[in-house]
């Protein structure tokens, strides 16, 4: 397990699934925000490509977010598109929201972040978010993250285009303790 301050980053087991799928994603409107496609219902027990790991596939590794204390899980969080040439990757997180609002985003990023430079060896980190997606912006900034770029209109959530906003940390500027 990868420890941070209070959640720790672990595999994922076959019980948390059911959890996860309850709490993220069978909810439209929160499902429509975090992935990049329609939201569509699952039959509980089936293959979701987003929730069932497959260890064979090295570009993508989720992890289920725990709380270090007890052991609860409290979310998902996970390091793709991994490109070993370019030594690059991508941060995605979803917090079940009972977990939200606790400064949990920011640790974990912080996790992901020792595991993307220290264990992956990887040279720059990406995190693109929802402009109105508050709680991801200060947990990617106050772990080094700086605001690259807007990509305007370029998210369709519940009718209306969003915009996205791109940020990017290079493993020379992080510093492993988050403010």
């Amino acid at each position: 397990m990868l420890r941070g301050r209070e959640v720790g980053l672990r595999a994922r087991y076959e019980e948390d699934i059911p959890i996860l799928r309850a709490e993220l994603y069978d909810d439209v409107a929160g499902s429509a925000r975090a992935e990049s496609r329609p939201w569509r219902p699952v039959t509980p027990g089936s293959e979701d490509s987003r929730l069932v790991v497959d260890d064979k596939e090295e570009g993508h590794v989720p992890f289920s977010v725990v709380e270090l204390a007890g052991g609860t899980l409290i979310g998902t969080a996970t390091l793709w598109g991994i490109d070993n040439h370019h030594r690059s990757a991508h941060i995605g997180l979803g917090l079940l929201p009972a977990s939200r609002g606790k400064g949990h985003g920011t640790d974990v990023v912080a996790v992901l972040c020792h595991y993307g430079f220290v264990v992956r060896g990887l040279h720059r980190l990406q995190i693109e978010t929802l402009s109105d997606n508050t709680a991801m912006l200060r947990s990617a900034e106050r772990n080094g993250f700086v605001r690259e770029g807007v990509l305007r209109s370029s998210s369709w959530v519940m009718g209306e285009f969003l915009d996205d906003v791109l940020l990017g940390l290079l493993a020379e500027d992080w510093r492993p303790d988050p403010a």
